[in-house]
């Protein structure tokens, strides 16, 4: 289940209903689903892709999205961190960016044109969808880890345009999970 945080508002939603609202108001799509039968944490690619075969026909008929992948980050991936300068400054993509996660949390930071940047950290049955030309950046939690089900609309992948504007600086990468929002 996602936490949805506003930062300039000191406000913490994580009632999916809630969650679900706020981000529709800005144009972020949010599902949560459950699996098609009962997958190990290291189940191929190809058996994930079957167990999600209704949902991401579901989305391949809405969204117009052509290929799926299955991505596995862990803190012993090959270039790393590399690979999440990519994503950890403020960018916008050509297509959507969808995401459903299997494994592991991140933390999409959100920047609507003309409203306050929302932090949606996500976890595992968590499906996101940021439409194409959203500002935004994503970073992963402490643990480093996440495993994915991506879905996009031309095969080639998301090309981050970057912003350069800075709005990312002042926000980190503040995962809060369950544990802590329990603890509180």
């Amino acid at each position: 289940m996602a936490i949805l945080r506003i930062p300039d508002d000191n406000l913490v939603l994580t009632e999916e209903v809630r969650v679900k609202e706020r981000l529709a108001a800005i144009g972020i799509g949010y599902e949560t689903w459950q699996p098609a039968h009962a997958l190990r944490d290291d189940s191929p690619p190809d058996e994930v892709l079957s167990a999600y075969a209704d949902e991401i026909e579901r989305l391949k008929r809405h969204g117009g999205y052509r290929t799926t992948d299955v991505i596995d980050v862990h803190p012993q991936t090959a270039g790393l961190d590399e690979m999440l300068a990519r994503f950890n400054r403020e960018h916008w993509h050509d297509e959507d960016e969808v995401r459903f996660i299997l494994a592991g949390r991140g933390v999409f930071h959100i920047h609507p044109q003309g409203a306050s940047v929302v932090a949606v950290e996500v976890g595992p049955g968590d499906l996101l969808r940021v439409p194409r030309g959203t500002h935004h950046w994503f970073d992963l939690c402490a643990e480093r880890r996440i495993r994915a089900i991506r879905l996009f609309q031309d095969s080639s992948g998301w090309t981050p345009h970057y912003t350069e504007s800075g709005t990312d600086q002042p926000y980190q990468p503040l995962c809060l999970g369950p544990a802590y929002l329990r603890a509180s």
